[in-house]
């Protein structure tokens, strides 16, 4: 993999059509577009802040045409797609008391998933493919699994098989360890991966032909789904306290089937050391003070911390020690969305080179998820956007090479 990514560049002759939902700065697009596949249609929007910087620099980098920029809730209808993509977000994805009560749910971002369900309904595109944080399948605590078996329940009932798995980005070959959960479905009457579910898993369906696993998995279970999405809500795995979706699974007609798969490691690993840019370009302002090293190094460290509770009495608060500085040998930590700015701390990536310790600057940032270099420097109007902002659209965003890899493969189902 070459230290940049390739520059983005229209298909040509696209096989298929795509409308892309909380599309960020463009992850899916580039991907996507890459595997053939032309996006038309794309929506994205900030509810939390007046200022839509994401959509500015998604505008900036595909132009206006075919873009919107309102809350998704308004969004009366998708053109016709082949392909409804999105990385839906994921702070609070609960959607237990949906069909009864979306409504009394408003703001809570997890009542996303029926804006999007909403719109598969009205847009029936023959394939849906979703990214999201893998804790969404053990959403709730206190139901492990619960919300995820909801939303396969409504896509099934909205006539689509349904494939799922954890990917660990570094395990096929990409310079950082961000694990996210891939949901990939598919409208009944366009389905070719066959019916014998470990087959599914391990080979026939969307998601292992296009991220192979090892040709055996474990812990094959059966999951039913057959309650109403209410009753669900209210009973899926109440005594349980671990879900049951594992890493990998296929649901169809009101059953799931779950598996634990591995993933040979990539012969030729692509590590952080790989991403960065000399030294000599790296503004003095990355690189951490002797002043303040202490504090970083304080910050990674293990500790215990005795904490006074808000209604008396004490407790204490441990935490481990983190690598210091980051190594350069393998794939980086996940990127997370306050890695920007200068203050010291526990999370965000430091390494060591010639010159001292530094932070990572938004272009590396950016080549560790494969975007092109300096793909968030600019919005539409050509305003400049500062460190802070851009890594947070990075530890938002999906690693562009995975959307690739399964875009190819339904871009080769589109044109059979």
């Amino acid at each position: 993999m070459p230290k940049s990514a390739r520059s983005y560049r229209e298909p040509a002759s696209p096989v298929g059509t795509v409308a892309e939902l909380f599309a960020g700065v463009g992850g899916f697009r580039i991907g996507l577009a890459r595997a053939g596949l032309r996006t038309v249609f794309s929506n994205q929007w900030e509810p939390a802040t007046k200022a839509q910087h994401a959509s500015d620099v998604y505008v900036a980098r595909f132009g206006s045409a075919g873009h919107s920029n309102v809350d998704i809730a308004k969004l009366d209808a998708l053109p016709n797609v082949d392909l409804v993509v999105g990385g839906f977000p994921c702070q609070d994805y609960s959607v237990a008391k949906s069909l009864s009560a979306a409504k009394g749910l408003e703001g809570k971002k997890g009542v996303l998933w029926w804006e999007i369900l909403r719109l598969v309904e009205q847009a029936r595109p023959a394939y849906i493919f979703l990214e999201n944080v893998d804790r969404l399948l053990k959403s709730p605590s206190s139901q492990r699994g619960r919300d995820f078996a909801i939303m396969l329940k409504t896509l099934m009932g909205a006539g689509y098989v349904v494939e799922w798995r954890v990917v660990n980005a570094a395990e096929y070959g990409f310079p950082q360890r961000r694990i996210r959960v891939f949901i990939v479905a598919t409208r009944t009457d366009r389905w070719t991966g066959g019916e014998d579910p470990a087959t599914v898993i391990l080979k026939g369906g969307v998601l292992p032909r296009s991220l192979a696993v090892n040709p055996a998995a474990e812990d094959l279970l059966e999951i039913a789904l057959t309650d109403s999405a209410d009753v669900l809500s209210t009973d899926f795995n109440r005594d349980g306290s671990r879900s049951p979706f594992l890493n990998a699974g296929f649901a169809a007609v009101d059953r799931a089937f779950a598996a634990k798969v591995t993933v040979k490691p990539p012969r030729t690993p692509v590590n952080l050391g790989d991403v960065l840019v000399p030294d000599s370009e790296v503004p003095l302002e990355y690189f951490v003070s002797k002043a303040r090293l202490a504090e970083w190094k304080y910050l990674k460290g293990a500790k215990a911390i005795v904490r006074q509770h808000s209604g008396g009495g004490t407790y204490t608060y441990s935490e481990g020690s983190m690598a210091f500085p980051d190594a350069l040998d393998r794939p980086s930590r996940t990127i997370l969305t306050g890695e920007g700015g200068a203050s010291p701390s526990r999370f965000k990536h430091i390494i060591q080179t010639s010159r001292g310790y530094r932070r990572l600057t938004p272009m590396e940032l950016e080549r560790l998820n494969g975007f092109p270099d300096d793909w968030t420097r600019y919005t539409a109007d050509g305003k400049e956007l500062g460190d802070a902002r851009r890594a947070f659209f990075m530890g938002n965003a999906l690693v562009v090479g995975l959307v690739e890899k399964v875009g190819k493969v339904l871009a080769a189902e589109m044109a059979s």
